[in-house]
C-alpha cells in the first residue's frame, strides 16, 4: 500500500513540475524539446480514450453537419488558446447553430439515440460557454464539448482531418481534461499561454 501511494505521489509531482514550470511564453519556448518529445510519442499512441458504435451508413447531409460542427469547435477551441472571451462565445453560438440544425431525424434506432444524446450535450455545454462572462467559466464546459463532438464525429466516420484527443493534468484545478484538435503540436486551451504546452495526445483519430 506505501509503495503505491508513493509511485501515486511521484507521478503526481511529475505532472505538476512539468507543467507549471511553462508559465511564460519564455519557458514555453524553452522547453519545446522536453514537450515536444512528449507530444510527438502521445501522437503515436494507439490507445482510445473514447469509445464509441461505429455508425457507417448515415446519410451525407448527416455526416456534413458533424464535419462543420468540428469545424466551429475548433474555432472555439482556438478562441479559448487565445484567451479571447468575446471571441469564444460567438464561435459557442456557431456551435449552437450547427447543433441545433443537425439532421438527427434522418437517422433510425441506435444512430438517433445515440446523435440525440451527444448533440444535447453539445448544446448543453454550448449554451452555457456562450453565456459565460469569463474565461475560467467558459473552460470549464468545454471538456464535455469536445467529448461529445469528438464522439460525433468518430461514430459517424466524419472527420475529413486527423483529430487529436489532448489532456492536460493540471486543468481544472489539478482534475485533469481533454480537447479536441486539428494539431499534434500541444496549444492548451485551459491555459492559454499561461501554460501554452502543457499536456498530451492521448488518442488519434484518422479516418
Amino acid at each position: 500500500m506505501k509503495k503505491t501511494f508513493f509511485v501515486a505521489a511521484m507521478f503526481a509531482a511529475f505532472a505538476f513540475t512539468s507543467c507549471s514550470s511553462e508559465n511564460s511564453a519564455e519557458n514555453a519556448e524553452a522547453t519545446t524539446g522536453q514537450h515536444g518529445e512528449a507530444t510527438e510519442t502521445g501522437a503515436m499512441a494507439t490507445s482510445v480514450v473514447v469509445e464509441t458504435p461505429n455508425f457507417t451508413s448515415v446519410a451525407a447531409p448527416m455526416q456534413s453537419q458533424i464535419d462543420q460542427l468540428v469545424s466551429n469547435y475548433m474555432t472555439l477551441k482556438d478562441a479559448l488558446v487565445a484567451s479571447d472571451t468575446e471571441a469564444t462565445k460567438a464561435a459557442a453560438n456557431e456551435v449552437l447553430t450547427i447543433a441545433r440544425a443537425m439532421p438527427v431525424a434522418t437517422l433510425t434506432t441506435d444512430e438517433k439515440a445515440y446523435a440525440e444524446e451527444k448533440t444535447s450535450e453539445v448544446i448543453s455545454s454550448a449554451e452555457k460557454i456562450a453565456a459565460a462572462s469569463n474565461l475560467e467559466a467558459q473552460r470549464e464546459h468545454l471538456e464535455l464539448l469536445s467529448e461529445s463532438v469528438f464522439s460525433m464525429a468518430k461514430a459517424f466516420n466524419t472527420a475529413d482531418q486527423t483529430l487529436y484527443y489532448q489532456h492536460c493534468p493540471m486543468a481544472l484545478n489539478d482534475k485533469g481534461a481533454y480537447w479536441l484538435s486539428s494539431n499534434e503540436q500541444i496549444q492548451n486551451p485551459y491555459f492559454g499561454d499561461k501554460m501554452l504546452r502543457c499536456g498530451s495526445t492521448e488518442e488519434v483519430y484518422k479516418q
